[in-house]
């Protein structure tokens, strides 16, 4: 498999064993189900790249940070269980598994499943979001919704969609069922390398809210805010935001 292909088979396996242990633990506290989660997902996803990419480095979510990536030419970026909240919480369907390469300074492949949906976005190759002329929708999270969104929808005289995850929010604006995702105030590389690396792959906008490229890999992983759009909403958002 080349890496497009292995991405896209990680994040489904991996998105096919989270929904057998959600159906395991469906009698159990949701604190167990998420643990149980964030834990054997990652234990997959780092097993499968130490065998078919054993020279690769990988920054996961659960995992300790190894200072070794920094010098690497390749990097996995891993979110084992995107939306554990949501996972957790029994017949929720907007939960994922992100799974990117960073290679020598750019994201070169990634993809994002939606197991509970049966869907997974797989680059090189992810369609462009259908044409909508209605007003601006703008995923936000349905339990945190940022200031910074409200911000943008006053400005495009839009409305706001609530849904879960990160994953979910950028595959929703792929799938052209929103219009714009703006997040300030919190997320790591593994909340965003994997989407953005399919919204890019879909023609869409990607940036930091100052309009700044998204720059991976580095060594606080910290990376608290993105704008994800349309390219004919791009200028806008970013003129709200400023």
């Amino acid at each position: 498999m080349n890496d497009h292909q292995l991405a896209g088979h990680l994040a489904a396996e991996a998105g096919r064993l989270l929904l057998r242990v959600r159906e395991e633990l469906a009698d159990a506290d949701p604190k167990e189900r998420k643990a149980a989660g964030d834990q054997r997902s990652h234990e997959f996803l780092m097993a499968a790249l130490a065998s078919e990419r054993p020279g690769d480095a990988v920054l996961s979510e659960e995992g300790a940070d190894n200072p070794v990536r920094l010098s690497a030419e390749r990097v996995w970026i891993v979110d084992p269980l995107d939306g554990t909240r949501e996972f957790s919480e029994l017949g929720r369907d907007d939960w994922a598994v992100h799974v990117a390469l960073w290679e020598s300074g750019e994201l070169s492949a990634g993809a994002v499943a939606l197991p509970a949906r049966n869907t997974t976005l797989v680059t090189p190759t992810v369609s462009a979001p259908p044409a909508y002329a209605g007003a601006p929708r703008i995923a936000v999270s349905r339990s945190r919704p940022p200031a910074i969104a409200e911000t943008v929808r006053e400005r495009l005289d839009g409305v706001l969609v609530p849904m879960g995850s990160a994953g979910v929010k950028v595959a929703s604006v792929v799938a052209g069922t929103t219009d714009v995702y703006v997040h300030a105030g919190g997320q790591y590389e593994w909340d965003s390398a994997a989407p953005v690396a399919v919204a890019r792959a879909a023609g869409l906008h990607t940036s930091r809210i100052d309009g700044s490229p998204l720059v991976y890999n580095r060594a606080d992983p910290l990376l608290p805010d993105l704008v994800v759009c349309r390219p004919e909403y791009a200028q806008a958002v970013l003129a709200a935001i400023g």
